[in-house]
């Protein structure tokens, strides 16, 4: 290498150098709206990711900083969401469920945990699949598995869902479903109950509040909140009490709009009992589900202003193709109600991160890792359904465009962060020899 060549080398090492120095940030989400309700954020923001954290929000953040620009001017950004009702692995459904001899022929509900990702949602926890004997092949199958981030309520039974056992109050023991959240409390968020006696005559063997109470008791023990499925039956087994006299303060009601439930009262009025609940400190959530969201209930109790603390899905593979559909449409029949758009990302983000409590989720804030909804608010004529088989037509509708998931996009269907294929490299349009050969991307 002469003199002049050298010289020229050394330059383009600098200049490479100084270049990738400037480029401080890996990601950056430039001309957004950021809906960051934990910090009061609701405006136009640039979004910076470093090294799978968020590294800065603030306007005007130049692009030659970054690695990657996407632009999602027009676009709204928000924490990545949470849907703290969701069913993910086999619940307690063997593993041989499809044989004549299995024990349930029920099959597994359970969904693959990252189909989450394409409607903006970065954490799901499941609500109580598995039981202490069935966890931790919940968390070996799927929870350690998965991209998404996957936490878990525990069920009460022992044995979990669909694993036939949960009428049998034997298999709801208070002490093992505590120590099997204290073994894997970073993972194990809390306690649920589902299904418990729901028609039969009450008998010693089937006292009306055991689930419940044996779950409470799981709760105080390991000092987490429960979740509950619930069916009333009174007057031995009232909503009422059930809000009032049972749940703790930070407990909470799932399928509060389900069918089952007085959410009005003879006046067309929220029943009472609910803002006394609310008061108390019960939380109340959506888990729409197959058979738990009616209109009837939800809107009226909206225009009144009362409305969900956190919504969730309850997705599971009895209602995958039904009305739930996902995430971010259940989210878009509240703003379809008139919940304004930052009430909705609040329950889809901070409101949950509290109730589950991981406060450092749903945030966008600096050091806390990149989960981030990239989606757009629509203006058209949408169709909703409920679970009653009954629609509900509205004029706004959300679509999730991107999602980030750990400083990573791990869904882009619009191709939002991806170059116009005209416009790429050398190398998308090179031909591999081999099978083992570079995929031919347009990017690294």
């Amino acid at each position: 290498m002469n003199r002049l060549t050298a010289s020229i080398f050394l330059a383009l090492v600098l200049a490479t150098c100084a270049m990738a120095q400037g480029q401080q940030y890996d990601l950056l989400l430039k001309g957004g709206h950021v809906v960051d309700m934990a910090n009061g954020i609701n405006g136009l923001r640039d979004v910076a990711i470093a090294h799978g954290k968020i590294a800065a929000i603030q306007k005007g953040i130049p692009a030659s900083s970054a690695r990657k620009v996407v632009d999602v001017t027009s676009l709204y950004v928000a924490p990545g969401f949470i849907d703290i009702h969701m069913h993910v692995g086999h619940g307690g459904a063997s593993l041989d469920w499809f044989e004549s001899a299995a024990g349930s022929p029920t099959p597994p509900l359970g969904l693959i945990a990252d189909t989450a990702l394409s409607s903006g949602v970065t954490t799901i926890v499941d609500a109580g699949s598995s039981g202490a004997r069935t966890f931790l092949r919940q968390k070996l199958e799927v929870i350690d598995r998965s991209q998404v981030r996957v936490l878990a309520f525990l069920n009460i039974v022992a044995a979990g869902m669909n694993s036939g056992k949960e009428q049998e109050v034997a298999e709801m023991d208070p002490r093992l479903c505590a120590d099997t959240v204290n073994n894997y409390r970073e993972i194990i968020v809390g306690v649920k109950t589902a299904h418990y006696w729901t028609e039969k005559p009450w008998d010693a063997d089937h006292p009306p509040w055991a689930a419940v109470d044996r779950a409470v008791e799981c709760g105080r023990l390991a000092n987490v909140p429960v979740m509950v499925d619930f069916w009333p039956r009174p007057p031995e087994r009232s909503y009422a009490d059930l809000l009032l006299k049972k749940l703790r303060p930070g407990d909470i009601h799932t399928h509060v709009f389900a069918q089952q439930f007085p959410v009005l009262d003879e006046n067309g009025k929220v029943n009472e009992a609910l803002y006394q609940a609310r008061q108390r400190g019960v939380i109340f959530d959506v888990g729409h589900g197959q058979a738990s969201f009616w209109f009837r209930n939800a809107v009226p109790a909206a225009r009144q202003g009362f409305l969900p603390d956190s919504i969730s899905t309850d997705l599971h593979t009895g209602n995958i193709n039904g009305a739930v559909v996902n995430m971010i449409t259940t989210m878009s029949k509240f703003l379809a109600m008139g919940a304004p758009l930052e009430e909705v990302i609040r329950r889809a983000t901070v409101n949950p991160a509290a109730e589950i409590r991981r406060p450092e989720l749903g945030t966008l804030t600096v050091g806390r890792e990149a989960d981030i909804a990239v989606f757009e608010l629509l203006s058209g004529r949408f169709g909703y359904t409920d679970c009653g088989k009954a629609k509900m037509t509205g004029s706004v509708k959300l679509e999730n465009r991107m999602t980030v998931r750990a400083g990573h996009i791990v869904y882009d269907s619009m191709g939002l962060s991806m170059v116009e294929w005209e416009k790429a490299p050398k190398r998308y349009f090179t031909v591999p020899r081999l099978a083992s050969d570079p995929p031919a991307f347009a990017e690294e």
